[in-house]
């Protein structure tokens, strides 16, 4: 069984979703870059505090103290039986540098979805600014429009999921993560998955990968 994973695909794939799943069947954690830092920061490491300058300066985390940070997390007692990468490596050199640190994958999963479905997914979202829940105008209505069934509050378009925003959100993935299909796929540790139909199917179309390794 491959356990040591990583997922790919643009935004609005669904691999997210999938990997919370995939860690709950599992038993695995799901490793987010946000979740890494946050907690390093509030651990207070070495590590931790020098990413909790860039973050508390509103920069970007070089790639060498993210990938330190990482090999950090991967030496967890809870990674023992494996690990799902969810949001890193974001681009080939951060790749090339979690390889160096001697970062091993099993498998890397790339959700496929047709950009007219992604756009689609985006721009549909529907927010509650009060309490959080969320809905969508095609695949999960709210039973009255334009209304939150959780506290009657007046849903909103997030600004991020508006579509000049996701196109914005979509070409940069194109243009510095989407490489990264390459570079795996070059190692031989790459698995495309069709990320459209029921959450369900999706998953055991990911499970047939990890079950066949």
């Amino acid at each position: 069984m491959r356990t040591r994973l990583m997922m790919l695909g643009p935004p609005g794939a669904g691999k997210g979703t999938q990997a919370q799943r995939l860690a709950e069947a599992l038993r695995i954690p799901q490793i987010s870059t946000g979740d890494m830092l946050r907690a390093a920061k509030a651990q207070g490491t070495p590590l931790g505090l020098e990413a909790a300058g860039y973050m508390d300066r509103g920069e970007l985390v070089p790639d060498e103290v993210v990938v330190g940070i990482v090999k950090e997390r991967l030496a967890g007692a809870d990674v023992a039986q494996g690990f799902i990468l969810d949001g890193f490596p974001r681009t080939v050199p951060q790749a090339e540098a979690l390889a160096e640190a001697g970062v091993q994958l099993d498998a890397v999963i790339n959700v496929s979805v047709p950009e007219d479905e992604l756009m689609a997914r985006i721009t549909g979202r529907l927010s509650c600014p009060s309490c959080g829940a969320a809905f969508h105008r095609d695949n999960h209505p709210p039973r009255q429009e334009g209304t939150c069934d959780a506290c009657g509050s007046a849903l909103i378009v997030r600004k991020d999921d508006s579509a000049e925003v996701f196109g914005q959100r979509l070409r940069s993935y194109q243009a510095k993560t989407a490489p990264l299909a390459a570079f795996y796929q070059d190692r031989g540790l790459l698995f495309e998955v069709e990320g459209t139909g029921p959450l369900d199917v999706i998953q055991a179309r990911i499970r047939d990968i990890v079950d066949a390794g």
